[in-house]
């Protein structure tokens, strides 16, 4: 029987009404006492000793993963869980730890890290093994589970074995996860687990992103082996011996009948027969499941028909000359104030804009329609909740403001009491139940690591450690997506390729669905269609001069999703990496987008990595070109998508800088990302504020470091770094107006005790100074919108809108990351409003916008703009700042802001308190080196 977690233990959330309620307790008791019946997983005889590979972190190696490495649970335990809260072992055993490292970074020591951290040592003591386990009766690996995390240590003697038991420890730990995201990644989740509106925005999102068919999937595969030599035949090997473990144990699980509940609640299997199957996977599986990740988290760049929207606004308010001043003040290309990793004042240029642009393609006003996907659609395909989901998917895909996430903070040996260099770093993947990534050591010839990988890709760790060494990575978001327009010829399905009248490619989807035990959405259907040229796929429709045109989207990354493998291999291999500069070498050959940092006991390392594509002189990265030979990535062929590339040494790189951070900032000096926002205020200032003051004072230690990224996970970036200078405006003059002045009180009170968002004790639900946050909550839409519209325009300032949002607080559900995300303050205007602010009280400002726009520049007439609205926001109930959702009711403000594990399955967890911090976390200091 699994244990009990008390429910004190964790706010539990309610039962999701997807499960009926004709499943009454007594219902549920009866269906358990029967599905505990079948025979359980059996494990080997237990192992005295778990073999281990030489471990040079000293004990002093820690992470993290919440909730926990269980994301399989039975039909038994998932009834329990929904009925009772009771917990499978080691579902959620790492979120508590987690969760309380809020209330308990202000007194971290060293020795008190692994009470927060999971030891990530290799190896497993011999009075600490739970199970070891012979995966399919093999001789040749053993998996070792711990008792405290349940992590699967796998030994291999052979090759073959070791990547075999890693495939049977992912299914064991993550199965149904896996399917669900290899049927997002093929476009088919809906057939496959429901109707869901959000199962519906879920495959739309990616499937627009990457609409593979099953031979491009192939294609692939063969060429990213066969452009590797000996390390592309030990991928495919390594590759084919990890879903050999997979689909060993789906076979034992259906046998045993232990497989994940869900395949029953989704209708694959009965519970009561055992009738019905779990496919197989297959290697083009992997290559759908890359895709996913590759996307959500890899692929910087899009959103160039948004500035040509917004450029042609700025234009037509201004005139050609100062609206493009204005446009580009705000896009804040290259802002000599932003905040940079590499620090030094290297300049790296890139996508920079040219002095003449050449070749491009903007839309006339008004005629751009965004090309349809979703056609046909009957039933609950047709509502209005789903037609919604429709436009959030495509909104998400077509953005420029991708998902960022992630953060690192890494100190050189200079500077810490040890005088070995100290990390802590993980990438912010979201909050899931099952969690996206699992844990796991892998140790056999030629692997040997531990740490973090994506579930159903984990042949190798992706994020952790080697042997003597520490890798992480954040999202880094250069442009690596360009939109062509393409000019059409004959009818609206071809267009014109290099002269010639070319038909596009029509790819299809059909899914449709009904009312499962698991979700009871009501039948219905839908029809995905996308249009595919040589110059990627089709996403707008416009004319430009008159000729009609389609707008394509073509990323460096399109049909390469396996060719990071190689990187994530060479990072594995212990012969292999022995230095940062090897370190550099592996990750080169990751053409994601990603910043890279690492670790070992004397060196410090950064790279940017992805396949920067060398543009035609004159293109300018920001807005579409036309589809014409002159305009095209240099050296490209459509066949393969391929093309010259930016060398490694063009890209931001760096060993033994004093210090590294990294939360989606700008990566260096002349080095142009995507997104919009790299301006005077981000939120890798909080981190940058935070290492600067402690290299400066010198003798950094793993908990000082770590408390630096705890302090900055609670922090209102709005609040630490713009709220002051608003506050200037405001007390510039005295404060007559009462409630105006009691608002005043609470925010200068708020930002004297640290500008947090914190509760006022561990457990508490309720933050301190909470009045001065529901009221900056409430503000800061309202004066942005009071300083910026009246001077903008309502147009332009709804255009500029788009290409940034205004705000992503962490109870917002209007950023990229949604609601009970936990990453917030990515995206916002709080670069704009500290310049113009600054601008207004005479102060100096680099890289200023191009006119002053509160009060039309004048302070008193600022000051005016600023008191109206503070005295609007205060005047606003919790209840109308925090109106309540599924997960919370109205005027609760600290459940607003709390992270959710969003549910990918049947096991629920509950709420912890806001932290913006990594999801799965690393905080390392290397004693030696080989």
């Amino acid at each position: 029987m699994p244990r009990r977690t008390p429910r004190t233990a964790l706010d539990r959330q309610r039962t999701p009404r997807r499960f009926p309620k004709f499943l009454g307790a007594a219902s549920i008791c009866a269906l358990i006492a029967a599905l505990l019946s079948p025979l359980t997983q059996a494990a080997a005889a237990d192992s005295t000793t778990a073999l281990a590979a030489n471990d040079y972190c000293g004990g002093q190696c820690s992470d993290i993963l919440p909730p926990g490495q269980n994301g399989n649970a039975t039909l038994a335990q998932i009834l329990l869980n929904q009925a009772f809260g009771i917990q499978p072992d080691h579902a959620e055993d790492q979120l508590g730890p987690y969760n309380n490292l809020a209330s308990g970074a202000a007194t971290l020591t060293d020795a008190k890290i692994n009470d927060f951290f999971n030891d990530a040592s290799f190896g497993v003591a011999s009075d600490q093994v739970a199970s070891s386990t012979a995966p399919g009766g093999r001789t040749d690996v053993t998996i070792v589970r711990d008792k405290k995390t349940g992590v699967p240590h796998i030994t291999g003697t052979t090759r073959y074995g070791t990547e075999y038991g890693a495939g049977y420890a992912a299914a064991q730990d993550r199965l149904w996860l896996m399917d669900v995201f290899r049927h997002v990644g093929r476009g088919q989740l809906t057939s496959f687990a429901g109707g869901a509106s959000s199962n519906q925005g879920l495959e739309q999102e990616f499937w627009r992103n990457a609409p593979y068919t099953e031979a491009d999937l192939q294609t692939q595969i063969d060429n990213a082996i066969a452009n590797n030599g000996a390390r592309g035949q030990q991928a495919l090997a390594d590759a084919n011996a990890y879903i050999d473990g997979i689909n060993a144990y789906i076979d034992a699980s259906d046998s045993g009948r232990y497989f994940p509940g869900e395949y029953v609640l989704t209708g694959h299997k009965d519970s009561i027969t055992n009738a019905g199957t779990i496919d197989h996977f297959k290697i083009t599986d992997l290559v759908a499941l890359a895709s996913v990740i590759g996307s959500l988290f890899g692929s910087g760049g899009g959103g160039e028909v948004n500035n040509a929207i917004s450029l042609l606004a700025a234009q037509s308010k201004y005139g050609v000359t100062e609206g493009t001043k204005v446009w580009e003040s705000f896009r804040e290309r290259n802002d000599p104030e932003a905040v940079l990793t590499v620090h030094n004042g290297e300049s790296f240029p890139y996508a920079s804009k040219p002095d003449t642009a050449q070749g491009e393609a903007l839309p006339d006003a008004g005629s751009v329609t965004q090309e349809p996907l979703v056609y046909d659609r009957t039933g609950s395909a047709a509502t209005a909740t789903a037609t919604g989901a429709s436009a959030t998917a495509a909104a998400t895909t077509l953005t420029s403001a991708k998902r960022g996430m992630s953060n690192a903070l890494v100190v050189s040996g200079k500077y810490t009491a040890s005088g070995h260099p100290i990390a802590v770093f993980g990438p912010q993947t979201g909050y899931f139940a099952p969690q996206l990534l699992m844990l796991q050591e892998i140790q056999g010839p030629g692997l040997s690591a531990r740490g973090a990988s994506f579930a159903g890709l984990s042949m190798y760790v992706e994020l952790g450690r080697g042997q003597d060494y520490s890798w992480s990575a954040t999202t880094s978001g250069q442009d690596i997506i360009d939109t062509y327009a393409v000019e059409l010829c004959q009818d609206d399905y071809h267009y014109l390729y290099h002269g010639a009248c070319t038909a596009m490619d029509k790819v299809e989807r059909t899914n449709s669905w009904k009312p499962t035990t698991a979700d009871g959405t009501a039948a219905g259907s839908y029809r995905m269609q996308v249009y595919r040229t040589k110059y990627g796929p089709v996403e707008y429709r416009a004319t430009v001069g008159g000729k009609k045109v389609a707008y394509t989207t073509l990323r460096s990354s399109y049909m390469h999703e396996a060719d990071s493998i190689i990187g994530f291999q060479m990072l594995n291999d212990p012969d292999y990496v022995k230095s940062p500069g090897t370190f550099q070498s592996a990750v080169q050959h990751i053409n994601y987008t990603f910043n890279w940092f690492y670790a070992d006991s004397s060196h410090t390392a950064y790279y940017n990595s992805g396949d920067n594509p060398v543009r035609a002189a004159g293109v300018d990265a920001e807005f579409p070109v036309w589809a014409q030979a002159a305009y095209e990535w240099r050296n490209w062929d459509p066949t393969t998508n391929t093309a010259s590339y930016t060398p490694p040494s063009a890209h931001p790189n760096s060993i033994d800088q004093d210090y590294y951070i990294s939360w989606n900032n700008k990566q260096a000096k002349d080095y142009t990302t995507a997104p919009w926002g790299d301006g005077s205020v981000h939120r890798g200032n909080l981190l940058e504020d935070r290492v600067k003051k402690l290299v400066a004072a010198g003798g950094v230690t793993r908990s000082s470091l770590t408390k630096a990224m705890a302090d900055a996970a609670l922090a209102d970036l709005r609040a630490e770094d713009v709220l002051p200078k608003l506050l200037k405006v405001i007390n510039s003059s005295t404060v007559t107006d009462t409630t105006a002045a009691a608002a005043v009180t609470k925010l200068s009170d708020w930002v004297t005790a640290g500008a947090k968002r914190k509760e006022t004790s561990a457990g508490s639900k309720a933050y301190a100074n909470a009045d001065a946050i529901r009221i900056l909550d409430a503000w800061w839409p309202l004066l942005v919108k009071a300083e910026f519209e009246p001077g903008l325009g309502t147009d332009l300032y709804t255009a500029f809108s788009n290409n940034l949002p205004i705000d992503e607080s962490p109870s917002a559900a209007h950023g990229p990351t949604g609601a009970h995300a936990g990453s917030s303050f990515q995206y916002g205007w709080w670069s704009y409003v500290d310049k113009d602010i600054r601008a207004v009280l005479g102060e100096s400002v680099q890289g200023g916008l191009s006119q002053k726009y509160c009060g039309g520049g004048t302070l008193s007439a600022c000051r005016d703009a600023l008191i109206s609205t503070l005295k609007t926001a205060a005047g606003l109930t919790a209840a109308q700042v925090y109106p309540g959702d599924d997960q919370c009711s109205a005027g609760d403000q600290w459940c607003a802001d709390s992270i959710v594990q969003r549910t990918l399955g049947g096991i629920k967890h509950g709420k912890i308190t806001w932290q913006n911090r990594p999801t799965y976390q690393q905080v390392v200091e290397y004693t030696s080196h080989r």
